[in-house]
């Protein structure tokens, strides 16, 4: 059931469902499922049975949590899920019995993990987190694996929120920090900053590339990207304005495919007209980070492109990012606009105008040109984050990086979960 997860499963597949028996367990696991931008009508009432007969008629969902309290032999059952179950599936198993044989064996089948009730939130925020960790990176070993690549889309919810400065912030973290080998695609054609931003000529390769999509292969890809660095890549253009854009979205699609092959890292400039003209850019996106200010209007929109991205794009992870904060200055409180979003505010970026003026005197990305500035350290715990690597586990490991795709949450993942008395004779 634990196979690698596949770009190329159906788009009807669900990210999760969950098959609970009791209501209790429920409560605790919906608002978990909310906040990681699921939709809490997948929590269904019935346990593993339950699971087995609807799941033996639709599709598995890539993350299945399902509850063995009242099933009377879990591991017979457990092979009957497994029958009714895509490969591709992460199955993490909920139960009242403590007993680190059961636990073993469950592991031994299959089963990628094993909550023992009564359940706490933060127990399923992090075994939800790990599995995304799963799903979303290849398994060492496996011969058709595909290559590690996380795709993050940065989208802003209103025009001048600094989704670009965001953007080629993180870029550059991922490949000076990370060391990590990065494309940047600036897909504001006409007006985009990202060339500018690293003091670059944009260069024709995108505008080459969206009037003759056939082109795209490895070679055009070598050739039409601007380096920015031993590891960073940009890709954009400066359109002339009196051309519209005329293309089906083809080519932006093919160019995410070649980043796959050619990169470890691809960071895409979205504005937020695109996901409505191009839906399918996001088809295989990891992470969309929602670039916000603390506005009405950009409350407003923010759930507007959280529901769009639940309905056009639910296996990308979305994570709210704030900028440009100026608490005593906000138009609604961060308090307010949580309970506006029906979601916490992942991360805050303070802001300095005094960084963004330096920046662009140095022609410089903002996180190069100031280093020591509050907004740069926020930033850079965003970039870890998207990462799956923290500043205590590099120093932890001697500056060697890890490799968790998907690790939303790696601090919460680090406390250790209750699970079972693993003490108790085998």
């Amino acid at each position: 059931m634990n196979a690698p997860w596949k770009s190329g499963l159906p788009g009807n597949r669900d990210p999760f469902a969950a098959y609970i028996c009791d209501d209790n367990a429920l409560d605790v696991i919906r608002p978990v499922v909310i906040e990681l931008g699921w939709q809490p009508e997948k929590c269904n009432k019935g346990g593993l049975r339950n699971a087995v007969q609807s799941l033996s008629v639709s599709a598995s969902p890539a993350i299945l949590l399902v509850d063995l309290s009242e099933s009377g032999d879990p591991l017979n059952d457990i092979n009957a899920l497994a029958e009714v179950c895509e490969p591709g599936t992460v199955v993490i198993a909920i139960g009242q019995v403590n007993d680190v044989r059961l636990y073993r064996d469950l592991l031994s089948s299959g089963i990628h993990d094993y909550l023992l009730k009564p359940l706490s939130a933060q127990q399923v925020h992090d075994a939800l987190n790990q599995a995304l960790a799963v799903f979303m990176s290849p398994k060492a070993g496996d011969a058709d694996a595909a290559k590690r690549h996380i795709s993050t889309a940065v989208v802003g919810t209103r025009g001048g929120v600094g989704a670009s400065t965001l953007a080629t912030s993180l870029a550059w973290l991922f490949a000076e920090q990370h060391k990590a080998a990065t494309a940047l695609l600036d897909l504001d054609v006409h007006f985009g900053t990202g060339a500018l931003a690293l003091d670059l000529e944009p260069g024709r390769g995108l505008t080459d590339a969206i009037e003759n999509p056939s082109r795209i292969d490895p070679l055009f890809i070598e050739r039409a990207m601007v380096r920015a660095g031993d590891n960073l890549s940009i890709l954009s253009a400066e359109a002339p304005i009196n051309q519209p854009l005329m293309t089906d979205g083809s080519a932006f699609v093919q160019l995410e495919d070649e980043f796959r092959q050619a990169f470890e890292m691809t960071v895409i400039d979205l504005p937020r007209n695109m996901l409505i003209n191009f839906p399918q850019l996001l088809a295989d996106v990891n992470l969309v980070v929602l670039t916000c200010e603390l506005t009405l209007a950009s409350a407003r929109d923010t759930i507007r492109i959280l529901s769009w991205l639940k309905a056009n794009a639910s296996h990308a992870h979305p994570m709210i990012v704030a900028n440009k904060v100026q608490p005593a200055l906000a138009e609604i409180s961060k308090a307010d606009f949580e309970a506006s979003i029906e979601r916490k505010v992942d991360f805050v970026v303070p802001y300095d105008i005094k960084a963004a003026s330096n920046a662009a005197k140095l022609g410089q990305v903002f996180v190069d040109a100031n280093r020591s500035s509050k907004a740069t350290a926020a930033i850079r715990q965003i970039a870890e984050r998207v990462m799956g690597v923290s500043t205590e586990d590099t120093l932890a490991t001697g500056g060697e990086k890890k490799s968790l795709l998907g690790n939303f949450d790696f601090k919460a993942m680090l406390a250790k979960k209750p699970k079972v008395d693993l003490t108790k004779a085998d």
